[in-house]
């Protein structure tokens, strides 16, 4: 071993493998006889836990839909009652939640995980939430004798279960950041520390109000070429390979029968749902102005997505931004 790490220290002290070494270090650690609590199994969250299960990871599962703990339970993991109770049982908490009275409740609610929480224990927020709702948990959860960051992530459903998801880490110092990295790397492919609590959720929104605008700019290109005569395969084709090329256009097309296993082949079922974008909007919306920020484009997507709830599309992926429109043109 003395071998090896004289020559690695060497390197390390010059700059030359400081990553590597990194990355040596996080992969071979384990949280070995630590369970892992997570609480919110939407569509994301249940492709999250379930790569923890299937990882062999100890979990202890909440959700407010019995269904969707016992899907995995039958894997392998323990259901609980409440979010107390994954709490009382956990050394460490992911929470994936849909809005930030959610997350609030269900840290500081009665039957929270404040109130029954070890001493010591490390927890992970993947919520999209106010950034300075995050900050406020971290105090918190320093008094309780705990840890916080908060850690949203981007990828989409089909990620979720891969297991190949974007998380954007809000951390106060870097150990907290390599303690999150440790268990978020069994669901996620990139993983990066974006600063002190509060900002992976900056990143995220900040994210998601450009990803609503591209969504937008796709369903207007992909409805116009249709009307123009395109064949929506070929027109989806070459703008994946033009200056045009987004992730809207390449890999969750919103125009039914281009792609495959994505919502908009589905009816629009499942993905991403239209409330939660327009959520995420209005939390960009609102740090927009905090910051004295001009988000022309991000404050039109808030509103055509606010239209489209009332619309009838709040359950349907944000992608139906295309079907919107199309009957629009009716």
């Amino acid at each position: 071993m003395s071998a090896f790490l004289k020559p690695c220290q060497f390197l390390a002290k010059h700059g030359l493998v400081r990553q590597q070494v990194k990355l040596f270090s996080v992969s071979a650690r384990r949280f070995e006889g630590e369970t892992v609590g997570f609480i919110g199994l939407g569509n994301m969250g249940r492709g999250m836990a379930d790569n923890l299960v299937s990882k062999g990871h100890s979990v202890v599962l909440y959700d407010v839909v019995p269904e969707a703990v016992s899907a995995l339970t039958a894997k392998g993991a323990r259901g609980a009652a409440s979010p107390a109770e994954v709490a009382a049982e956990s050394d460490l908490i992911v929470t994936m939640l849909p809005n930030n009275a959610i997350v609030s409740n269900v840290y500081e609610g009665q039957d929270g995980i404040f109130s029954s929480v070890k001493s010591g224990a490390f927890l992970i927020d993947s919520s999209t939430v106010d950034p300075a709702l995050s900050k406020d948990l971290a105090v918190k959860a320093a008094a309780a004798g705990c840890q916080f960051v908060d850690a949203p992530v981007s990828g989409g459903i089909n990620a979720a279960a891969a297991g190949t998801l974007t998380f954007m880490v809000g951390a106060n110092s870097d150990q907290e950041f390599a303690k999150a990295e440790m268990l978020l790397s069994k669901m996620g492919a990139k993983i990066t520390h974006c600063g002190g609590v509060g900002t992976g959720g900056a990143v995220k929104i900040c994210n998601n109000m450009l990803l609503a605008v591209s969504m937008i700019g796709t369903s207007e290109a992909m409805n116009l070429g249709i009307k123009l005569g395109l064949d929506p395969k070929l027109l989806a084709g070459i703008l994946g390979s033009a200056t045009g090329r987004c992730w809207s256009v390449d890999t969750y097309n919103p125009c039914p029968g281009v792609m495959e296993n994505v919502p908009s082949s589905n009816d629009y079922k499942g993905g991403f749902g239209t409330a939660l974008m327009t959520k995420d909007l209005g939390l960009a919306q609102d740090a927009a102005t905090r910051a004295q920020a001009a988000t022309p484009l991000g404050s039109l997507s808030h509103q055509i997505y606010r239209v489209m709830c009332n619309a009838g599309y709040a359950e349907k992926d944000f992608s139906s931004a295309f079907k919107f429109l199309r009957e629009q043109d009716k």
